[in-house]
């Protein structure tokens, strides 16, 4: 731990303290939590929740695990460094109320990074706003991950998890086969918390927290939940009887759309909550408003550089299939590229869509490569022999050049082909016949030849 500069303690816990450093290499600053038990084997330090855990979550709203330290015995975490947790942010507050756009900047941060937890098989199990780290409004991050557990790790769970006031139903009442909706839960609560600056659910014990939710959701009914029911009869637990409140006259500087979702959130029924990825698109985020971690200097810096190269290399888009499969084989292994399956006008390119480039256009600047004649779509377009010149691709006769004007010398041309030719003016056909006089010119050298030139080209 020589390699950091320590300045001074940032909070103390259960299982650790943490100190704010600075990396004596880059002078960043850096956040070191220090387990208080001792390790002794990098097995053991391996193993723990948290770093296993980490190991696999690299999200822009997930804390990020720079280094694991073990030494003399003693086990560090290197995070990166955040300014607050989401509380003192609210502390900070006092009675000055967060924005709606603030709220719902944060909360949409939150839920991202949940989404992304639970879509890699973890849940929190202890989500809070002390584990919520803030750099101010803009940019949150989940932390302390000491408690998740994997969703598809059998039961039974521990019945402590989460604080208290954040506790989901059915851990309060000691169900052992719990999952990801007791997070959803607990970000119901934050929710709330951060509309109102005081917690929604402030039970001074396990009784009394389902006392207070009761005096909010009203009394559980058998309908809402048979399982809480069940629960609460095998730890003989009866309910208080209580009528539903307004959450709408509990918070009434939160929107229609905020209401509905914290409800959402809010069920008694895990099974009836939205998982964090549907809580996102709930009406609540959609009010057009940028949302999410604002971009850093230097990503804004490399954005910028990134976009004048882009906008000076327009990419040819193919509308025809075997255009695209003949050019894999023309070109390598490509991308996987996806092609537009709706509002595609098939008689032409639709406002604001580039020419397609025509697989003669690529052919004619890169040449003719063997094999490519195996192209899914089974046209030998990579091959061809004396007598098959391709087309040039231009928009009239008149815009071509005389000297390569794609007529095959296989085949003459008749003066009856040219004449059914309706429309066609003096100079065009003066270019036709001459062009036919020529080939057929070139046509008799080459049978004067003693060996007639039958090798292909490729």
């Amino acid at each position: 731990m020589n390699r950091y500069t320590t300045f001074k303690q940032l909070g103390d816990g259960t299982y650790g303290s943490v100190l704010l450093a600075r990396s004596n290499e880059t002078g960043e600053l850096v956040a070191i939590k220090r387990m208080k038990r001792k390790f002794y084997s990098w097995d053991e330090c391996l193993n723990l929740r948290e770093v296993k855990s980490l190991k696999k979550l690299n999200h822009v709203n997930v804390v990020k695990l720079k280094e694991v330290v073990r030494e003399n015995d003693y086990l560090y975490f290197v995070f990166e460094y955040m300014k607050e947790n989401l509380y003192q942010l609210m502390k900070e507050r006092e009675d000055k109320m967060f924005s709606e756009n603030e709220i719902r900047n944060i909360l949409f941060q939150v839920l991202s990074g949940l989404a992304f937890v639970h879509k890699h098989g973890y849940f929190h199990r202890d989500m809070k706003p002390e584990n919520l780290l803030c750099m101010g409004p803009e940019l949150v991050k989940i932390a302390d991950f000491g408690l998740a557990r994997e969703i598809r790790s059998q039961p039974p769970y521990t019945d402590y998890v989460s604080t208290r006031w954040y506790r989901a139903p059915e851990v309060l009442l000691k169900s052992s086969s719990y999952s990801s909706p007791i997070d959803i839960w607990a970000v119901g609560c934050i929710m709330a918390e951060l509309y109102t600056l005081r917690p929604l659910f402030p039970g001074n014990s396990e009784v009394d927290e389902i006392f207070k939710i009761c005096q909010v959701l009203g009394t559980l009914k058998k309908s809402d939940w048979p399982e809480g029911i069940i629960l609460a009869t095998s730890i003989n637990f009866r309910f208080p009887k209580f009528a539903p409140m307004s959450l709408r006259a509990l918070i009434p500087n939160a929107s229609d759309e905020a209401v509905a979702l914290m409800k959402s959130m809010l069920q008694w029924d895990p099974l009836k909550r939205p998982s964090a990825a549907q809580a996102l698109r709930s009406p609540y985020f959609h009010v057009g408003q940028a949302l999410g971690a604002p971009l850093s200097h230097s990503d804004q810096h490399k954005a910028q550089e990134r976009m004048p190269e882009e906008a000076a290399e327009p990419r040819a888009l193919s509308l025809c299939k075997a255009d695209l499969d003949c050019s894999r084989a023309l070109h390598g292994p490509l991308q996987q590229t996806s092609l537009p399956q709706e509002n595609v006008d098939p008689g032409g390119l639709t406002e604001g869509q580039q020419e397609p480039l025509s697989l003669v256009k690529i052919q004619t600047r890169l040449g003719f490569q063997r094999g490519a004649e195996n192209c899914a779509s089974g046209t030998r377009a990579g091959r061809r022999r004396w007598g098959q010149t391709s087309f040039k691709s231009v928009d009239s006769w008149g815009d071509g050049d005389d000297a390569d004007t794609g007529v095959s010398i296989s085949k003459k041309p008749t003066i009856a082909s040219v004449k059914s030719r309706t429309g066609a003016g003096p100079r065009y056909l003066k270019r036709l016949l001459f062009q036919a006089f020529r080939v057929a010119d070139q046509h008799r050298r080459l049978e004067a030849e003693p060996s007639g030139l039958q090798h292909s080209v490729c």
